[in-house]
């Protein structure tokens, strides 16, 4: 049985602390003032465990691929990940940080507790000088004009009525020897102060997530999801920024994009939840963060005593906001029209916890990273509809694109 065990207030998440560590995942979870940190592998496998009750046998932590999709519905891809990420992965930690508020546990086997103790005393030492940001010349993996073809083929689809939206990812890559995904997922946090972060490593393949938008959370059997369609810069002045999350909130495009993926994830909740317990608390919210405004809608749902908390994430796989409606057409039409496997983009990251919680995110806004190549990638991607100019989606890909990079390079 783990201990939990108390360590002084005040020890901040660190990243740079865990350079010796070969596997791990960071998830912060905003809205709950709560984060939690696993670090190494105790024992992994495909699925977490659950008890009678529903509850995770121990702390599982870890992820799911979007191409995950393929073991859920009779689809396929004609891409391959060169990043390698495994479809489903999930470990027990050997230890387990806990953070609420200032306040941090650490979970630990009593063999264990020591080691696990002075790594939360690595965390708290003085943060290492930062190292030299050099500029990062990215390269998209689809020119702009190659994005309109493909936005135009499914603009077609949209208009024979074989889909009502569609989610179009492109990337933007570099080789960057030297690059510091520790020191950079430090600065990406402090620089977007994203709800629904993460950090993964898993070997030399390491993903650093500034994710604004969670996928599912649970507590017991009541699960919540927030779907998020629709983004706008934050303005240079006060006026400007207002103005912009004003027209994000009346955008009848984008609140249409955001209640179809709505529309979607109800209809995913329902098949694991008991009947007439799906609803929505919150449409077309806007949501403010330091580089963007999103539009959030917000739903929640009672899970079946039958289904486990797995499956019933599995349910609603791939996010709604990711995929389109109807999502298995528009999953076929989406491998056809994108230049790269998404890999872990669209995907999630997050845990399952032994008190009955869980939290996965949407892994978006993100940086993969392969140490053995130094090949860095930020995908983004935005949603078509019967009402959208594909030019402006190219230009939102961007918007999307620069949140992020520049953490990464600004002095």
């Amino acid at each position: 049985m783990r201990q939990r065990i108390p360590l002084p207030t005040g020890i901040p998440f660190r990243a740079e602390a865990l350079r010796q560590e070969e596997a791990f995942l960071f998830r912060r979870v905003a809205d709950q003032g709560r984060a939690v940190l696993g670090v190494g592998v105790l024992q992994d496998g495909e699925r977490p465990r659950f008890d009678a009750q529903g509850r995770s046998t121990d702390w599982f932590m870890g992820h799911l691929a979007y191409g995950y999709k393929d073991r859920l519905e009779p689809l396929g891809s004609r891409l391959h990940d060169a990043f390698g990420w495994p479809l489903s992965h999930w470990f027990i930690p050997r230890w387990v940080y806990e953070w609420q508020g200032d306040d941090l546990t650490l979970y630990a086997y009593p063999d264990d507790a020591a080691a696990g103790i002075g790594l939360a005393h690595a965390m708290a030492g003085p943060p290492a000088a930062g190292a030299a940001r050099v500029p990062i010349d990215w390269r998209p993996a689809m020119s702009r004009a190659e994005y309109l073809h493909a936005a135009g083929a499914l603009m077609a689809a949209i208009q024979r009525g074989d889909i009502y939206e569609v989610n179009l990812c492109t990337a933007h890559e570099a080789v960057v020897p030297g690059f510091d995904p520790f020191a950079a997922f430090d600065r990406l946090l402090a620089d977007t102060d994203a709800p629904f972060a993460g950090f993964l490593r898993m070997g030399t393949g390491f993903a650093l997530c500034a994710s604004p938008e969670r996928f599912l959370a649970m507590n017991d059997r009541r699960m919540a999801g927030e779907p998020m369609k629709g983004t706008r810069p934050r303005g240079r002045s006060a006026a400007e920024d207002q103005r912009l999350a004003r027209e994000l909130a009346l955008d009848a495009k984008e609140r249409s994009e955001n209640v179809m993926a709505v529309d979607v994830m109800r209809n995913d909740l329902a098949r694991v939840s008991v009947p007439g317990s799906v609803r929505v608390t919150e449409l077309c919210g806007v949501r403010s963060y330091p580089r963007v405004h999103q539009l959030v809608s917000a739903m929640e749902a009672e899970r079946r005593t039958d289904v486990d908390p797995f499956t019933a994430v599995e349910a609603a796989f791939p996010m709604a906001s990711m995929t389109g409606a109807p999502k298995f057409r528009a999953m076929q039409l989406i491998d056809a029209a994108e230049a790269r496997a998404r890999g872990l983009y669209s995907g999630t990251m997050g845990f399952f916890a032994p008190d009955g919680t869980a939290d996965l995110n949407v892994v978006i806004r993100t940086v993969l990273f392969d140490q053995v190549s130094s090949r860095l990638s930020i995908p983004t991607g935005s949603a078509l509809t019967a009402q959208c100019d594909p030019s402006a989606e190219w230009d939102e890909c961007l918007v999307k694109l620069n949140s992020i990079a520049h953490a990464l390079t600004a002095p």
